[in-house]
């Protein structure tokens, strides 16, 4: 493979790094990545969120993510560039930057072996430092900043309806997007997927609307319930948007007038109708934990207080009986659970509770 950069000077470094989510990749993105192939003789770009179920926020996956990035570069970049899948760990930042160390540390080519010399890329804004912050032992390279691109904006754009999509790929995605890219999503807007994801924005709509007219920003609280026996969890499978289809942790929004804890047992007792004595439950409980990260939930600021139950290894599990027309509980084996098929953060609260790995890897 060459790893020589268009250049006849000696790069500056051995690899460059940049991590981001590309959802979906735009000019900006591609500013950097061409700085650091001008830069290094390798690139590692760094695709986090791997791995979660679509959303508003990831309404594409990291194999699709990674061929419109590919799209945007020709052969000849494309051998220098190493594209590389990055699972989130949202409740643990120990967790998330050994894998990224891990994962830097395994492509990362040495010269004449000696060690590689490797530096963290990246634009000029405020993530960036906290990123530094994290990797001490690598220099970093800021990038000018491309004014006038948001992901958030271009996702909003291509999501709000089908009519919006093709108004914003006709007239102003060539202002943000590489034509590559742009070639994929067309494709991407005939297929089930993108339906779906309207009609989750469309709730979204109508959940903004009907607290438009609050004093305030809202700020929601839920209990979520996770209930482990004998190496499996107990998880429903939701049947309506959003997230239709996809697993989740048993629980809902608290009442006015009840305590978090007895909100948790409600919602196993009333709708999931776990055969546990409640008195079992509650001498089960191993810990609790509020999950905040601002982004968790779609339909906006959600706090959620988290209950971890671990009950005695039994031969039988536990019965289920939920109630009729109601989302579908089942026990899941550990082993099992895909961060792809759960809900929100749901993998990462049962990760940060059962000191699951950032490891998961199927490419």
């Amino acid at each position: 493979m060459n790893l020589r950069p268009d250049t006849e000077q000696t790069p500056d470094f051995d690899c460059l790094v940049f991590i981001g989510r590309f959802q979906p990749p735009h000019l900006g993105h591609l500013a950097v990545i061409r700085e650091a192939l001008r830069r290094a003789r390798q690139v590692i770009v760094l695709v986090g969120s791997a791995w979660q179920a679509r959303s508003l926020r990831n309404p594409w996956r990291y194999e699709e993510r990674l061929r419109m990035l590919r799209s945007a570069f020709e052969e000849e970049e494309n051998a220098r560039l190493e594209v590389v899948p990055l699972l989130d760990a949202l409740y643990n930042n120990d967790v998330w930057v050994r894998d990224v160390q891990r994962k830097v540390r395994d492509i990362a080519t040495p010269e004449r072996a000696r060690l590689p010399r490797i530096g963290l890329i990246g634009a000029s804004r405020g993530q960036s430092s906290y990123y530094l912050t994290l990797f001490p032992q690598w220099e970093s390279v800021s990038v000018p900043l491309v004014e006038g691109i948001s992901a958030s904006r271009i996702r909003e754009r291509l999501l709000r309806s089908a009519s919006s999509a093709e108004d914003y790929l006709s007239t102003h995605a060539t202002h943000d997007l590489p034509p590559g890219v742009v070639a994929w999503i067309r494709d991407f807007l005939e297929e089930a997927p993108y339906g779906q994801l309207v009609e989750e924005q469309q709730l979204l709509d109508q959940y903004r609307q009907a607290w438009a007219q609050a004093p305030y920003p809202p700020i929601f609280v839920t209990v979520n319930a996770v209930v482990v026996q004998s190496g499996h969890v107990l998880l429903v499978r939701r049947t309506a948007a959003p997230g239709k289809g996809l697993y989740a942790l048993p629980g809902g929004f608290i009442s006015p007038h009840e305590r978090l804890m007895d909100g948790c047992l409600r919602e196993l007792r009333e709708r999931v109708r776990l055969k546990v004595p409640e008195a079992v439950l509650k001498g089960s409980l191993r810990d609790q934990r509020l999950f905040d990260e601002p982004h968790r939930s779609w339909r906006g600021r959600t706090l959620a207080e988290a209950f971890y139950f671990a009950l005695r290894p039994e031969q039988q599990l536990p019965q289920l009986k939920p109630v009729r027309g109601g989302d579908h509980a089942r026990w899941v084996p550990l082993a099992d659970l895909d961060p792809e098929s759960l809900f929100e953060d749901h993998f990462f609260i049962i990760q940060d509770f059962l000191g699951l790995p950032a490891d998961f890897d199927r490419v």
